[in-house]
């Protein structure tokens, strides 16, 4: 058994550096199809015959612990992170580290058996600049207090930003940063910082519990990997009230969406008085998509509010419906449209007139900009 188990462990570790060395950003393993990877968005099988049921099984379960076999009959899904061998030659130059390499790993059940999704954590840490990300995203970043959401659909390089966020922080300050995250995925060097990560399930058994017992443990900078619950969002938003740096995610589509969804999950009566708290606290939103980059790989467009006086106001007096028309034209505050850092992006020669069109929200107005007739 030992044997089996070391072959489909080399199995797992040969099809993960398979995708890196692709520049992949998922792996997909489920029964009745080949291995398959993620490259730009777009899949692509690896070459070879399907994988039968039992093969499947196998090869995820030779990754698998006791403790995690035992959650994932209970509870039919579980996520964890998965560590592989030393980086090698030929991999992409974000996956070359001395370090090992990470995933982060959702094991399922679905009508054909079980199956896995591996989302590869590369192992060096992009700069804002690389992403490419405004410069008043590392300006909101180094404020001392308050709150920071980075928000957008699944996949839209929303840990990569947060990631992005700290390694700055890291760089250039001595802060105490606290990370709660599930599971954890990039790790961070601790250059200047005293940087603890906590797992969920692993060293803390929810967001809400950690966060409650991290307000004790002398945080300056605190990352929320998601804000999934009232308990979660309203501990968030005490934490940023009593003087820390509060960075998280939300799986929301515009800055204004995000507002309204972070009032909205408080019960009616408490509403008003979430708003206040909400607009005294935050600092910016940034809500993103990746799109194809002209020379390959891909970019982060950014919708970005900044939290002035202004849009405070329009939070605390619930006017959300505002908020855009107040983005768009508070580009001397460091605020954008997702459309405007399209276009932003296809100036710098980053992406494609075509990628450009296809991505935008208002192609009248893109098209009005590109024409010089706005």
């Amino acid at each position: 058994m030992e044997e089996k188990e070391e072959k489909f462990v080399k199995k797992i570790d040969e099809l993960l550096k398979y995708a890196a060395a692709y520049g992949a950003s998922d792996l997909h393993i489920t029964a009745n199809n080949p291995p398959i990877i993620r490259v730009n968005g777009e899949l692509k099988k690896i070459p070879g015959p399907p994988l039968k049921k039992e093969d499947t099984k196998e090869i995820i379960y030779s990754i698998l612990n006791k403790e995690q076999i035992e959650a994932l009959e209970r509870k039919r899904e579980i996520d964890f992170s998965y560590t592989w061998g030393e980086a090698t030659e030929g991999m992409r130059l974000e996956y070359v580290s001395k370090d090992r390499i990470r995933a982060r790993v959702n094991v399922f059940l679905d009508m054909n058996g079980i199956g896995a999704a591996f989302r590869i954590i590369p192992a060096r840490i992009r700069t804002l600049e690389e992403l490419p990300a405004p410069p008043i995203v590392a300006e909101l970043v180094r404020k001392k207090r308050g709150l920071i959401l980075v928000t957008g659909p699944t996949g839209c390089g929303k840990s990569t930003t947060l990631a992005s966020m700290i390694d700055l922080l890291d760089r250039e300050k001595a802060l105490r940063i606290i990370t709660i995250e599930d599971p954890i995925e990039y790790v961070f060097k601790g250059r200047n910082c005293l940087i603890s990560q906590r797992e969920i399930g692993v060293h803390s058994r929810s967001f809400s519990s950690a966060l409650r017992a991290c307000l004790r443990e002398d945080p300056d900078v605190i990352l929320v990997g998601e804000m999934r619950d009232l308990e979660t969002i309203s501990l968030a938003l005490t934490a940023a009230e009593t003087g820390h740096l509060v960075l998280s995610t939300l799986h929301t589509n515009n800055v204004a969406e995000t507002v309204d969804r972070v009032i909205d999950v408080f019960p009616a009566e408490q509403q008003n008085f979430i708003r206040h708290i909400f607009a005294n606290v935050i600092l910016g939103i940034i809500s993103q998509i990746l799109v194809p980059r002209k020379e390959g790989g891909r970019a982060a467009a950014m919708e970005i509010l900044v939290g002035s006086p202004a849009i405070k106001n329009l939070i605390r007096e619930n006017k959300s419906y505002q908020i855009p028309s107040l983005v768009q034209t508070g580009n001397e505050l460091g605020m954008q449209t997702l459309d405007q850092s399209l276009i932003k992006l296809y100036q710098q020669g980053i992406i494609t007139r075509e990628t450009l069109l296809e991505y935008c929200i208002d192609e009248k107005f893109v098209r009005s900009v590109l024409s010089g007739t706005f």
